[in-house]
């Protein structure tokens, strides 16, 4: 088993640089995360991701690719996929919503989407998206909105499980997110810091559910950069309570848990104060998190904010005050995709990956 290696940072442009090199060659670092920047078409994506590889085989490349507005690649030929509420109204509005025939065919249609996202990215050479989204639409979030299945937790178990049905028939793994639930706030954690003044009974009974009715399908969790503070005075994935105590013990969960973007505004307040990118990762892992994420500083100051992450949590390590887990570096190394890909080419020919495209809505 090698180090633990639990950093996810990202690169410039569209090819690696040197300084990408060495970076993605630190044994701390597990993966890389792409962005629109990092694409131009999907020649140069594929060589990118093969670049990638490799600096390191065992790198994960991580995309956040949902469908509807979060979609990181839209051209030469990738499908725009609709957002996840497209399966929501399906299943409450589509013919036969009275006896149930609804419901079906949206499930079927998510596992359609499912496919169609992780075959594409796949044919390209990326990893793992961050998807689905579990939150729940409670009408308020803007962060939120259409990025989610329904309100019911329910329907959004349900769908959520058909969409991971689709994403593990192409190979590729999942990620819940965000824990507990990120819907019913209205602030956006990336510029502020949510609060969410509900008890734990209502956050378990309600937002958390699809977590434990998911806990066997799950293959990792994002926690939401959330504070809830009838259960923690810290956002949820800083919070040993949160992550340990309710997430893995209390609804079951086994798999990785990824930290939110420590860059956002709302992985940036810990305890009421204003913390360092290697204080919030130190505090990531120690509650309870397998990976950290670094995003969109590869572009500040030449990359200096993950050069200081990188020195900052060596340093933990040779001081003692962080130790590498060997269960969290199983638990990445199990991210990485299955079986072979089909090549683009030959995806666009096949029967399965065509006739999932006429199922989406």
């Amino acid at each position: 088993m090698t180090l633990h290696a639990p950093l996810i940072i990202d690169v410039a442009g569209t090819r690696l640089s040197k300084t990408d090199k060495r970076r993605l060659a630190h044994p701390l670092v597990g993966g890389v995360i792409l962005f629109a920047r990092n694409w131009a078409d999907r020649a140069q994506l594929t060589k990118l991701c093969r670049q990638i590889k490799k600096v390191r085989a065992d790198l994960l490349i991580c995309v956040d690719h949902e469908g509807g507005r979060v979609q990181r690649f839209r051209s030469d030929g990738f499908t725009h996929l609709p957002p996840m509420r497209a399966f929501g109204d399906l299943w409450f509005n589509g013919p036969g919503a009275a006896t149930g025939e609804a419901a079906l065919n949206a499930c079927n249609a998510a596992t359609a989407a499912g496919f169609v996202l992780g075959a594409e990215l796949r044919a390209c050479g990326v990893d793992f998206t961050f998807a689905p989204v579990l939150d729940l639409d409670h009408g308020g979030s803007t962060v939120i909105g259409d990025r989610a299945f329904a309100r019911d937790a329910r329907v959004t178990t349900a769908l959520a499980q058909a969409l991971m049905h689709g994403l593990l028939q192409a190979g590729v793994r999942n990620c819940g997110k965000h824990f507990p639930g990120h819907g019913h706030v209205q602030a956006d954690s990336h510029v502020d810091l949510p609060v969410d003044e509900r008890d734990l009974a209502t956050l378990v009974a309600d937002d958390a559910a699809p977590y434990r009715w998911l806990n066997a399908s799950l293959t990792s969790v994002m926690p939401a950069h959330v504070v809830y503070p009838q259960v923690d005075t810290r956002p949820a994935g800083f919070s040993a309570r949160w992550l340990d105590g309710i997430l893995r013990g209390q609804l079951g969960f086994t798999g990785a848990i990824f930290s939110d973007d420590l860059s956002m505004a709302g992985a940036r307040q810990i305890d009421g104060r204003e913390v360092s990118y290697t204080e919030a990762a130190l505090a990531a892992l120690e509650a309870g998190c397998d990976l950290v994420l670094l995003c969109n500083q590869c572009v500040v100051d030449g990359g200096a904010p993950i050069d200081a992450l990188i020195d900052g949590l060596s340093e933990a390590v040779v001081t003692g005050r962080w130790a590498p887990r060997e269960a969290s570096e199983q638990r990445r190394q199990d991210l990485l995709p299955q079986g072979y890909p089909l090549p683009w080419d030959e995806l666009m020919v096949d029967a399965r990956y065509m006739h999932a495209l006429s199922l989406l809505p």
